[in-house]
């Protein structure tokens, strides 16, 4: 095999290079303006970013993790709260929960998109939480502390169903913050509103983190917090910065979560393309789709609600024997990634949670079989080709196949 033949996970070496000139530029007017936290590149960015999600306020973060924990925090959630996230998603999401003081507890996802499924939700909320003298909110059995919040995860680059989501946390009286650190520009067909909307505009707040490799990504650590609630966003900016309200007048105790201006700057370049991305993603995601349709190997492409516009972030495949076809692909220069290898409630951070194997058995076989490919603005249909070619290589080994639910009739999108 030679090096040309091999196909690499990610790129993020091309479209640095491609915008080297205007990110150097970000630099020198960092260095001429001495202005390297907060400042004019840091409300830039804010005010632009509200702007393509089509929200009222954006706080730069100083990564995605506290955006969510201090989105949390600015929704109200209290120590001892139960916080209903899914066991599928990278530990970021409740370490944010547990940052907070409150429980996280688990919701099974939907067989065909791995997000939250809001049937599973509603029997948790219906037959596992009981009602309490004084207390607004359902008290869950399981972890025997009020349930308040609802984070969905938006995963690999789709948005959970939030219409339905939404909908029970009206009829329970909970709140809703989105994580879609994975899900920059996603968009979901509100039924309810008769429009698309997107990512960060649909719960109380939403969580993004622009980690290098994301489909919006700084060079180095960088989050931010969308909301359409003032008080929520005024919160939120005093956390960032030790409680301030204005210079030494401290609120509260906060912490230092801020934006620094070079990333702001960086990603208000790289923002203006991001558009342009999402849709090369989309079409590289076809062309996966339809050599896979070719192959008629039984391997399990993402499946797209017609509710959905997927702006993957990855594409995720299920396959039978995962770890031996992913070394199989690795000998062939392959690069593929797994997200995520192990469910949270079967993880060593977490041995409290009163849950166990067999309880969320819809991740837990996912867990086993999902397959990262390689996606990345730039990637070739050769490379594709061959991606899938030594994909179905490796699976025609395979006497079996991974099984799931039928999907409805229903479009993709």
């Amino acid at each position: 095999m030679t090096p040309a033949a091999s196909v690499p996970f990610l790129d993020l070496i091309t479209p640095h290079g491609e915008l080297e000139d205007e990110l150097i530029g970000v630099f020198r007017t960092a260095l001429h303006t001495a202005s390297f936290i907060g400042g004019p590149m840091v409300d830039e960015f804010e005010r632009e970013f509200a702007a393509f999600c089509g929200a009222r306020s954006c706080i730069g973060i100083g990564s995605g993790t506290d955006a969510l924990r201090f989105a949390l925090l600015g929704a109200g959630v209290q120590p001892g709260d139960t916080v209903l996230t899914v066991p599928n998603t990278f530990i970021a999401t409740t370490e944010a929960i547990s940052h907070v003081g409150a429980l996280p507890d688990f919701i099974d996802v939907d067989e065909r998109t791995a997000t939250m499924d809001p049937d599973k939700l509603r029997a948790y909320l219906e037959t596992q939480c009981a009602s309490s003298p004084g207390i607004t909110q359902p008290v869950s059995r399981r972890t025997g502390r009020p349930v308040t919040t609802i984070v969905p995860v938006h995963l690999y680059g789709q948005m959970a169903d939030m219409d339905s989501i939404l909908e029970l946390a009206e009829r329970f009286h909970l709140t809703v913050v989105e994580d879609a650190c994975q899900a920059h520009g996603a968009e979901y067909f509100s039924r309810k509103h008769g429009t698309w909307r997107k990512a960060g505009t649909m719960g109380r707040a939403a969580a993004f983190s622009f980690y290098p490799g994301k489909n919006l990504g700084a060079c180095g650590e960088a989050g931010a917090i969308t909301t359409d609630d003032e008080a929520l966003a005024r919160y939120c900016r005093m956390m960032r910065d030790h409680g301030q309200s204005r210079k030494y007048v401290h609120e509260f105790v906060g912490a230092n979560g801020r934006l620094d201006a070079i990333q702001a700057g960086i990603l208000t370049v790289k923002l203006r393309h991001l558009a342009r991305w999402n849709e090369e993603r989309r079409e590289r995601a076809h062309e996966y789709d339809a050599l896979l349709r070719a192959s008629d190997s039984g391997i399990i492409p993402p499946h797209v609600p017609s509710w959905s516009r997927h702006v993957y972030h990855l594409y995720v495949v299920r396959v039978a024997e995962r770890d031996r076809v992913q070394r199989e692909l690795a000998a062939a220069g392959i690069g593929t990634g797994i997200h995520y290898p192990v469910p949270l409630h079967l993880g060593p951070a977490y041995p409290g949670v009163p849950v166990g194997p067999g309880d969320f058995p819809v991740a837990e076989r996912a867990a086993s079989e999902i397959l990262s490919l390689p996606m990345f603005p730039g990637l070739t249909r050769a490379q594709q080709r061959r991606v899938i070619d030594c994909l179905a290589a490796a699976v025609a080994v395979n006497t079996r196949v991974p099984q799931r639910s039928p999907a409805p009739a229903e479009a993709a999108a």
